[in-house]
């Protein structure tokens, strides 16, 4: 009997863990998937497992009985299956909240699914000290049997921590994990019951399994958020994907679902967001700066491909580069947005990353891996801006997608400060009607009047699309002061978390929220 106990001890590990990740999912898609709500989950979870080891303790003292740890495991396994179904229509009273910006609304329904965790993840945490009590026979051999039985615990949270992220959640999504880590951990406490206690003690709670997979049978098929205009929904290793359409227009939306990471429509190519400030960029360089002299782009943060589209048109069929570190992303491109251009190169993988080991050299390289209201903080060092430095041709040029508030620059100016140490020339616009600014850098030392020079021999060409010649004087309407900023970013420190925590929360706090859902940030 005792190889069975490691073996629930391992299996309770295992469950607890794929909770933790699995809630991290289960709110990510209303939330986001900021520090700050991995912090809410992490640490709430890690006070309910304190209360259950301090429960348990208390509990397999006074009755030391494996019928009575086997009923708190199924019971435990029972409320952690039913949690995301009893969740799910608070989550979508959430996501409506959170398209209309309802800030108390937002923080009840965060609060609430939090605390339909703790049962579950308290009972859960009452498994290992229940063990240890259980398998003492003798009391010299208590420090060894506590640190075996912590040690499959761990093992079990160690294939718990990969399990929910790598394999169930893309594959069968965050409510369907949730019951397959539950009715396994039913199935272990029925089968300890039958060990232990007969047949007719583990035929008692056999109800519980049936009876969750009945109800996530019916209650995983609704959508998790019912916005108007969604035709696609989908989950995947690294995010809650949605299309909605309206209009004839198309919006790619991620997690919490407050950014519009691309956009597509039929006829149209002019969206007046960010995506198109990024085709001013060679644009810099000394006048006259042909359009054939733009040879090759990459686009770090690809999404569904709206940069690249609006590219090909201006510039023809220039390779193109898109690193997307989410496949799903990809392939949702390709079937919803039109994303296949012959010329452009999707490639899974971090933006980073790929880009420091690709064998091209580009005229334009795009940074736009922003999620609102966060952009990866690898993304904004000095080693980055290195890599992208050296990536670029001589004539080349970096643009970045930052986001910011109306009374704070903080991390604009922190980047550009940052991009002043690699680059010899950088210049600052704010995208019209959004929260967003788009940085240039130019690798060869220029001058504001290369722009206003390219732009009137522009007007000249009569083959230029359009799209070009309005990116050239959105730039030149919108231009902002250069900050004066000292700051360097590196790998060793960065805090663009912080930075960001403290923008959103005094916004939340002392903003107008109606502003905000106005001019929300587009990555």
């Amino acid at each position: 009997m005792k190889k069975y106990l490691y073996f629930t001890v391992f299996s309770a590990g295992m469950t607890t863990l794929a909770l933790e990740f699995s809630a991290s999912r289960l709110l990510g898609g209303v939330f986001g998937t900021s520090n700050l709500v991995w912090a809410s989950i992490i640490g709430l979870i890690l006070i309910y497992l304190a209360a259950g080891y301090f429960l348990g303790g208390r509990w397999a003292d006074r009755q030391p009985q494996f019928s009575v740890m086997f009923a708190i495991l199924a019971w435990g396994a029972f409320l952690s299956g039913v949690t995301p179904l009893i969740a799910r229509p608070v989550l979508r009273l959430a996501a409506d909240a959170f398209d209309q910006l309802q800030v108390g609304l937002l923080l009840g329904s965060f609060t609430s699914v939090l605390i339909l965790l703790s049962v579950p993840v308290t009972l859960l945490g009452t498994i290992s000290p229940f063990a240890i009590r259980l398998a003492i026979q003798d009391p010299h051999q208590a420090g060894e049997i506590s640190g075996r039985i912590y040690a499959v615990s761990a093992l079990g949270s160690f294939i718990g921590t990969f399990l929910p992220v790598l394999v169930f959640i893309p594959q069968v999504g965050t409510t369907w994990t949730f019951v397959i880590f539950s009715v396994y951990l039913l199935l272990v406490a029925v089968v300890g019951h039958w060990l232990t206690s007969g047949w007719r003690r583990a035929a008692a709670y056999l109800w519980m399994p049936i009876l969750l997979i009945v109800v996530a049978v019916f209650g995983a098929r609704s959508p998790l958020k019912s916005s108007r205009g969604q035709i696609y929904e989908t989950e995947s290793a690294y995010n809650y994907i949605q299309v909605l359409e309206e209009d004839g227009y198309r919006i790619l939306r991620l997690n919490e679902g407050q950014g519009q990471h691309s956009m597509w429509h039929p006829t149209e190519l002019d969206f007046h967001g960010p995506w198109e400030q990024f085709l001013a960029a060679p644009f810099f360089n000394a006048a006259p700066h042909p359009r054939k002299a733009v040879k090759s782009m990459a686009i770090v943060g690809l999404a569904a491909g709206t940069v690249a589209r609006q590219a090909s048109a201006v510039y023809g069929p220039i390779p193109i580069d898109g690193f997307e570190i989410d496949p799903r992303i990809i392939a949702v491109g390709r079937q919803y947005f039109d994303m296949n251009e012959p010329n452009l190169n999707a490639i899974a993988a971090d933006g980073r990353w790929g880009l420091a080991h690709s064998q091209r050299r580009y005229s334009i390289i795009a940074v736009d891996a922003y999620q609102p209201p966060y952009i990866p903080w690898h993304m904004t060092t000095r080693e980055f801006f290195l890599i992208v430095f050296d990536q670029l041709t001589d004539d080349g040029v970096m643009v970045i997608n930052v986001g910011r508030s109306p009374t704070d620059r903080r991390l604009v100016n922190g980047l550009a400060g940052t991009i002043r140490s690699v680059f010899p020339s950088i210049y600052v616009m704010d995208v019209p009607g959004s929260f967003n600014s788009i940085i240039y850098a130019t690798k060869k030392p220029t001058r504001i009047e290369n722009l206003y020079a390219n732009l009137l021999e522009l007007y000249r060409q009569p083959d230029v699309h359009p799209l070009l010649i309005q990116s050239l004087e959105r730039v030149v309407v919108n231009l902002q002061p250069m900050p004066d900023s000292q700051t360097v970013y590196t790998d060793d420190w960065a805090p663009i978390e912080w930075i960001t925590n403290e923008l959103v929360l005094s916004y939340v706090l002392f903003g107008d929220m109606e502003a905000l859902q106005e001019e929300g940030a587009q990555p």
